[in-house]
């Protein structure tokens, strides 16, 4: 699949997004004004002016307050949440007993914190092998799948942390993973989850790693991205990063097109290396999980609802009692 540009720092990447607002914005109050000018001077109703005036402006101030809501939104979300979302890497491979492995490939996505000591992501980051037909093939032949390694790095933490599977879904692409290490995380922020359902038509933002060690190499001041671009894709410059305070996230910016099943489409543009990042509503809360695009449409961007992720949060929350 083609793949989008390298995100940017959420002042650029949403830039677009705000002048878009703005220029609604600017719509609207004209509007407005129009309406509040024709009910001023006309006289066919003179008693009905004040209400109508009064709910006029109520409306305008509503819809004002709502574009002024999500302007500010990836700002909101970033400042809050950030050291709560993680980059995570792994290697795997997908081989028969006594034989070179026929696969060895890393793995890079996103993940973000649901409970004590767990992290929310999707399942074919956590089973990188999960709906790849390469290595499903190999698996029914009798090949195993094996993790190598997967680790996560937060914002602000110097090194990585090791994960291991705590719930998987059998139905939806999305998986917990335990954090070995719960006191690297402790004092970081849990992100909440939405308290209604998500509905067609409102803003989200999405936060994650597209493009992975990539994209954050290309942030980086030039001095790191001359060192680092040639092995952009190394466990060792991930850790390299990560010592520089150099892990950060990315937002982008767009609107729910679509609510089907368990299923969200959205205009939000990621990339590989975004899979599992949250995807806040308008509230800064969180109605799914980024999970896939369609190459080529731009409307195209798949996320799964957390009303699929509950119960995997209520499991891995009892297998580590």
């Amino acid at each position: 699949m083609a793949q989008p540009e390298i995100p940017r720092e959420q002042a650029e990447v949403c830039e677009s997004w705000q002048q878009t607002v703005q220029a609604v914005l600017a719509i609207v109050l004209l509007i407005g004004v129009a309406a509040m000018l024709h009910n001023f001077v006309s006289v066919s109703e003179p008693a009905a002016q004040p209400d109508q005036l009064q709910k006029q402006l109520a409306q305008l101030t509503h819809q004002v307050e709502e574009l002024q809501r999500e302007q500010e939104m990836p700002a909101l979300v970033l400042n809050r949440y950030r050291n709560s979302i993680g980059y995570i890497s792994g290697v795997y491979q997908v081989g028969f007993a006594n034989q070179p492995a026929a696969i060895r490939a890393r793995v890079s996505g996103t993940g973000f914190l649901v409970g004590e000591g767990l992290l929310a992501t999707n399942r074919h980051v956590a089973e990188p092998w999960y709906e790849d037909n390469d290595a499903e093939a190999l698996l029914h032949l009798g090949a195993k799948a094996t993790l190598e390694s997967l680790v996560v790095f937060f914002p602000g933490s110097p090194t990585a942390i090791d994960l291991a599977p705590a719930a998987m879904s059998t139905g939806d692409d999305l998986a917990v993973l335990r954090i070995a290490d719960k006191d690297a995380v402790r004092g970081i922020a849990i992100l909440p989850m939405a308290k209604r359902k998500a509905s067609a038509g409102e803003a989200v933002t999405v936060v994650g790693y597209p493009m992975g060690i990539t994209g954050m190499v290309a942030k980086s001041p030039s001095r790191i991205y001359e060192r680092l671009a040639v092995r952009r894709s190394d466990l060792t410059a991930a850790s390299e990063l990560a010592a520089l305070s150099l892990i950060r996230p990315s937002t982008t910016c767009g609107h729910l097109g679509d609510v089907v099943g368990n299923k969200l489409i959205y205009d939000a543009p990621t990339a590989h290396g975004g899979s599992g990042g949250p995807v806040f509503n308008s509230d800064a809360e969180v109605i799914g999980v980024n999970s896939a695009y369609l190459d080529g449409f731009s409307g195209g961007t798949l996320g799964v609802s957390v009303e699929a992720l509950r119960p995997l949060i209520e499991a891995a929350q009892k297998n580590s009692r």
